[in-house]
């Protein structure tokens, strides 16, 4: 019997099937499919039988035992000598695999213009792409590659977070009921208002605070009052009237439950019995008394706090009502100030500069993290045109983050999008000006329609599409003139041409 051949070394074997047909640049020939994944050839093996199939495709399909070839059957070409796929009969067929990867490609994800060969695709670009659509991991939302990080950070409703009270982890969805038991919540003291009282100290301040609202100590006898621990006693002088009329009814009733208790049938107690009734009468006169004289004082008292409580709810009313209107004139001057901004730093030309200060300090931010990005305000193509911004990460976005400046163009929703064509096809020119007016850098692209971020907006703002290269950052970090006076300028220019 005759040895079989040996197997393909493991370094030609692929561990992917073939590329999808979207890459190809140019029209898709069948010689370069997959006789098997239907797909364009990566790592191509040939059969005996002349067919050609994926490494990872033949492997996986002669790994279970010697297999018909389908592609024979389908051409009525099977031969029981050549036809059958095993171990051993295919080799790898490197013309053409040459032949594929000098192809023209380019991506298949929406949104990216990377072009090249398909060579370049498989080395530098596939499964690197920040437009290339990928599932969470946490919640199994579909996303683009560049928008994960902001998604795990901000939007995943099953992300995990340290409670900033307590620091211990938790699931975002499970913020409420966390808040709930969280040792550490600030609570606000519900009689001086005192805030950030963390829960477990909570029962320790209000056993001190002379604001909390405590039970009158005449509750047993029926007051239902609730006072503020510093003004029980004040209360107590001002409500000694009915607090003794309480205090009368539970003795009278006291003597009622005595009498009932006498034995009526025995003589031999009726004298002391006569004595305690006898005291509780003295006791219920001099209590009469007192309520008497203090009914008089208490009355006027009562008097004058209804008329001092009438003046201070009118007091407080006018109040209120002048709060509410100086609020309302302060929103509207905030919002008319954001308006007169807007306006005077529009343009209506399609050319726009943008001048960026206190550039330092934004860069800093943007490397920690507290502010990765900034718009630009809105300009637009004409008066009743276009509405755009910039946005700009000065630590860079996606493939530039570290090593570049990245710059942004945005279609924004505007007034007069009804009557303006879509999806937006004019070319878009970005540039970080040289202050000594020498060498710009600049960038220019035209708009992918067929993207998203092109077509007419359905809220506030597109999804920004740009330069993610835009300018290495050490050519900022040296002695240049880009920066002058800590301070940046960005200039769009929009071609209007056809409009």
């Amino acid at each position: 019997m005759a040895a079989q051949e040996p197997s393909p070394p493991s370094s030609l074997e692929g561990n992917k099937p073939g590329f999808p047909k979207k890459i190809l640049a140019n029209k898709l020939e069948d010689k370069h499919l997959c006789n098997i994944c239907q797909k364009i050839l990566r790592k191509p093996f040939q059969a005996q039988c002349g067919h050609r199939f994926c490494s990872y495709c033949f492997n996986k399909t002669v790994s279970g035992g010697p297999q018909k070839c389908n592609a024979c059957i389908k051409e009525e070409l099977f031969e029981d000598s050549t036809s059958i796929l095993k171990q051993g009969c295919a080799f790898p067929d490197n013309a053409a695999r040459r032949e594929i990867e000098a192809l023209a490609a380019v991506c298949p994800n929406e949104g990216c213009s990377w072009t090249g060969t398909i060579k370049e695709y498989e080395l530098n670009h596939e499964g690197k792409c920040d437009y290339m659509i990928i599932p969470c991991p946490a919640c199994k939302e579909l996303l683009r590659s560049n928008e994960m990080e902001r998604h795990n950070e901000r939007e995943c409703p099953e992300r995990t977070l340290n409670c900033k009270y307590c620091k211990e982890p938790f699931q975002f969805k499970n913020i409420k009921a966390h808040d709930e038991i969280c040792p550490k919540y600030p609570m606000i003291c519900e009689g001086c208002a005192k805030k950030k009282i963390p829960r477990e100290k909570y029962v320790d301040h209000i056993k001190l605070c002379t604001k909390f609202r405590a039970p009158c100590r005449f509750h047993v006898v029926g007051c239902d009052m609730s006072v503020e621990k510093e003004k029980i006693h004040e209360h107590e002088r001002a409500c000694s009237y009915e607090h003794l009329n309480l205090l009368l009814h539970f003795i009278m009733g006291i003597k009622v439950n005595l009498e009932s208790l006498q034995p009526q049938s025995l003589d031999v107690g009726a004298p002391v019995e006569k004595t305690k009734v006898s005291t509780f009468e003295n006791i219920v006169c001099v209590l009469n008394r007192e309520m008497e004289r203090s009914a008089t004082t208490m009355e006027a008292y009562n008097r004058q706090h209804r008329l001092d409580q009438d003046k201070i709810e009118i007091l407080s009313n006018k109040v209120r009502q002048l709060e509410r209107t100086v609020g309302l004139r302060d929103l509207s001057i905030v919002e008319m100030e954001g308006k007169m901004r807007e306006m005077s730093a529009a343009t209506y030309d399609g050319v726009f500069v943008w001048k960026i200060s206190d550039f330092s300090k934004k860069r800093q931010d943007a490397i920690a993290g507290r502010a990765p990005a900034m718009f630009s305000p809105a300009f637009y193509t004409s008066k009743y045109g276009y509405k755009m911004c910039l946005r700009i990460y000065l630590n860079g976005d996606g493939t530039g983050r570290g090593t570049h400046l990245s710059l942004f163009f945005v279609v924004m929703r505007g007034h007069s999008d009804a009557l303006l064509k879509w999806p937006f096809n004019q070319k878009v020119t970005l540039m970080l000006l040289d202050q000594n007016n020498r060498e710009h850098i600049i960038d220019a692209f035209r708009p992918d329609i067929s993207s998203s971020s092109f077509q007419r907006p359905v809220s506030d703002m597109n999804i920004a599409s740009g330069c993610p290269l835009f300018c290495p950052l050490p050519k900022l970090d040296s002695k240049n003139s880009y920066i002058r006076d800590d301070t940046i300028f960005i200039k769009a220019i929009v071609d209007l041409t056809g409009l």
